[in-house]
């Protein structure tokens, strides 16, 4: 009877243990909460107000400067309206655009319109835009926050700026706001990919952008600690011939704890 109870207290303590270390010794990946994101009161703004928002729209939510940056991963912008015009006069154009203001606006939401030499996907001659469409996916610009960044682009490259501030739009607010609901986990690894837009830098069987590595047989490659390291801090192993800070650093506060682990599934069985 003695070692029987012996036993139990042995089985109590040890399962103890694992659940304090569990809880309290393993760090907790945990999505950061929705940001809480300014109403757009679009009826008050001055023009400096908008262009102001466009500027925190490019450097923020829009994402834009993972891949327009001093790397070199995307055409440079700060001399975009005057580049604007030959691209609308180059014969590889095939968008609708016919000004400066419509080409902007259609390079951020049909941005395979017209590709710069050299930035193209992978396969496609420079004929495919590796850049999303930033109305939708895991960016999803609003209108007026579309309009905002290009008024910024024209600013910010000494354009002359043709933007209106949109009227009979209602005031905006983002989705996410302090009272907002917790999004629902993303239960399909290829959906989550999409919402954040990895396919925007890393090939899988021939489909997506070469910025980053080809993730095709990633799994044959790299061991799932290494996976996670890569998601979590993507600056403590740079692949061959890539760059540091070309990933976003927060991805994993971004994910629950369950769509990590069902992306390392998934990265895992790349072989």
């Amino acid at each position: 009877m003695r070692q029987f109870f012996t036993v139990v207290a042995f089985t109590l303590l040890t399962i103890g243990l694992f659940a304090g270390y569990s809880n309290y010794g393993i760090p907790q990946i945990e999505p950061a909460p929705p940001p809480v994101e300014e109403k757009l009161d679009l009826g008050s703004m001055t023009m400096d107000q908008f262009i102001a928002l466009g500027d925190r729209v490019f450097n923020g939510k829009g994402t834009c400067t993972l891949c327009h940056n001093s790397l070199g991963r995307a055409p440079a912008l700060a001399t975009i309206t005057d580049a604007a015009s030959k691209r609308l006069a180059d014969p590889r154009y095939k968008g609708d655009a016919d000004t400066i203001e419509s080409y902007l606006t259609e390079s951020l939401v049909k941005p395979s319109a017209f590709v710069v030499v050299g930035f193209g996907k992978k396969g496609t001659n420079d004929a495919e835009s590796p850049m999303p469409d930033v109305s939708g996916g895991g960016i999803g610009l609003s209108e007026a926050e579309i309009a905002a960044v290009v008024a910024y682009l024209q600013d910010s490259s000494g354009g002359e700026i043709t933007v209106k501030i949109p009227t009979g739009i209602e005031n905006e607010e983002s989705e996410a706001t302090e009272e907002a609901e917790p999004r629902e986990a993303i239960s399909d690894p290829v959906a989550l990919m999409t919402k954040f837009t990895c396919g925007a830098c890393h090939m899988i069987n021939g489909e997506g952008g070469d910025a980053g590595p080809n993730l095709t047989k990633i799994g044959a490659m790299r061991e799932r600690p290494y996976l996670r390291r890569a998601l979590l801090d993507p600056n403590a192993d740079i692949a061959k011939g890539f760059e540091p800070d070309m990933m976003p650093p927060d991805l994993g506060e971004q994910m629950y704890a369950k769509e990590l682990e069902l992306l390392l599934d998934f990265l895992g069985g790349l072989k």
